[in-house]
């Protein structure tokens, strides 16, 4: 898709020192937002070069008595789907060069109190553009049920420009309840309210 290979050539030619600040801002709107709490199931990623850094929001989360867990997708779990384990001592590289956490997984993303995801774009309404695999998606499927209440927050980490006018939702995407740039934070339709 020409789409997404243009906003990760965008992401990637941002120069150093901003991705560092933008990185910085991002974990300082999370803490001022409270989504990082002591005792809260968080997802998160490690960030691959052209990602927004995750590495403030993990040294916030871990500063806060946050129980941590990494999403793998590696030999150990079944094909194309994505598992969350709690980050350890070990983590070894995926397929795809991803860092994952040996160790045993969350029954389900349901587990989760909140869930930061990498995205390549997004929209106002909550819709994601990411890298093209569809393991997000497939592990929040059941976040789909109308009927769901117990279910992580769904916040998208990016750049600004990363922003698009709209995205067309498939029947199988799964919209995020807001994004975080180093701008602020956008509070998608689907938000709903922290306890």
């Amino acid at each position: 898709m020409r789409l997404r290979a243009s906003l990760r050539q965008a992401r990637r030619s941002i120069p150093p020192i901003e991705r560092a600040r933008s990185a910085r801002r991002v974990a300082l709107i999370a803490e001022r937002e409270r989504l990082v709490r002591p005792q809260w199931r968080i997802g998160l990623y490690i960030a691959l070069p052209e990602e927004l850094d995750t590495a403030a929001l993990l040294a916030l989360a871990r500063r806060r008595g946050s129980q941590v867990y990494l999403p793998r997708i590696g030999a150990q779990s079944p094909a194309r789907s994505m598992q969350f384990v709690r980050l350890g001592t070990r983590v070894l590289r995926n397929r795809f060069g991803i860092p994952e956490p040996l160790g045993p997984a969350l029954p389900s993303a349901r587990a989760l109190d909140i869930l930061f995801v990498p995205l390549v774009g997004f929209d106002r309404r909550g819709n994601r553009l990411g890298m093209g695999g569809g393991y997000y998606d497939r592990a929040l499927a059941f976040t789909r049920a109308r009927a769901m209440s117990a279910r992580p927050l769904l916040v998208g980490l990016g750049y600004a420009m990363q922003q698009l006018e709209r995205i067309e939702r498939a029947a199988h995407d799964v919209p995020l309840d807001m994004v975080i740039t180093e701008r602020g934070i956008i509070h998608c339709a689907r938000t709903r309210a922290l306890p």
